[in-house]
């Protein structure tokens, strides 16, 4: 939304520039005010870009290195800890999972399910996660295991120079509360291992830190909006916290149908007000 703000945002002062004039013939417009506007509002959006691309590679960095430990583990035919490294590496992904959807084949790259591409080109992190719960056996997956570990590393240099606008921050946010509903609180994603709830968690934290970065400028125009956000993402996180395990959380199976209910109903309603925030933001 960031390129289209800075688009949008000139087109109505200029808009609002021509209409105050056609109501007032002998009033030449004011220009100087609304050109500081335009390079007010330009620098508040870069600001925010700028503090999201931190997080984002901050995120990719330790992406590559938890990716690294896993495919080592994975190489090494040490399955128990190829297991335990699974979820949690994945949670970095899960976070800026938005980041990778626009940078083209990186997302089925890392993260396809089966049967989401052909078997000849499927790969990643449920490839490897097949081997490790269904064939208890990693035997064979060297080659998986490197290219996955190449494609994350190749991630991480694209997010450098990724163009992230905020209409891509705004979208982003909703995204991953969507990701959740579509496959993550019905099971769908880690359908061998059944951690979903590591993935569900990572959308969410991804979500807030979006959230987190616009707020400022949300609060500008909106105060309520950004409060009752605030609200819904500490009912989220209320309602996942029986879940934890740990330095993680329990499997997807232990879950019954009224909790996953429970969860879903939570997302739902910070899915409302946030997907508002865009609207809010171009007024």
């Amino acid at each position: 939304m960031l390129k289209k703000m800075q688009l949008t945002l000139p087109a109505l002062l200029i808009g609002s520039s021509v209409l105050l004039g056609a109501c007032g013939a002998e009033k030449e417009p004011a220009a100087v005010e609304p050109v500081k506007q335009e390079q007010k509002a330009a620098a508040d959006l870069n600001g925010v870009v700028d503090e999201y691309r931190k997080f984002v590679i901050a995120q990719s960095d330790e992406f590559v290195k938890s990716t690294e430990a896993f495919t080592t583990a994975v190489k090494a035919g040490d399955i128990e800890k190829a297991k335990a490294l699974y979820a949690p590496t994945r949670m970095y992904f899960e976070r800026i999972e938005p980041i990778a959807e626009s940078l083209g084949d990186f997302d089925p790259w890392i993260d396809a399910r089966e049967n989401d591409v052909p078997d000849s080109e499927w790969r990643g992190f449920h490839k490897l996660e097949k081997a490790l719960w269904v064939d208890n056996s990693v035997k064979g997956q060297e080659a998986v295991a490197d290219q996955l570990l190449q494609d994350v590393k190749m991630l991480r240099v694209k997010v450098e120079s990724v163009e992230i606008d905020a209409n891509l921050l705004v979208t982003g946010a909703v995204e991953l509360l969507n990701e959740v509903s579509a496959t993550k609180v019905t099971g769908e994603e880690e359908r061998y291992s059944h951690t979903d709830l590591y993935d569900f968690a990572a959308n969410v934290e991804g979500a807030k830190e979006i959230f987190k970065v616009i707020r400022p400028q949300l609060e500008k125009k909106d105060a309520a909006l950004a409060t009752e956000i605030d609200k819904q993402f500490a009912a989220l996180e209320e309602s996942l916290a029986p879940y934890r395990k740990g330095d993680g959380y329990v499997l997807y199976t232990e879950l019954s149908k009224e909790q996953t209910t429970k969860l879903s109903q939570a997302v739902d309603a910070l899915a409302e007000p946030l997907s508002q925030m865009g609207t809010v933001l171009e007024g």
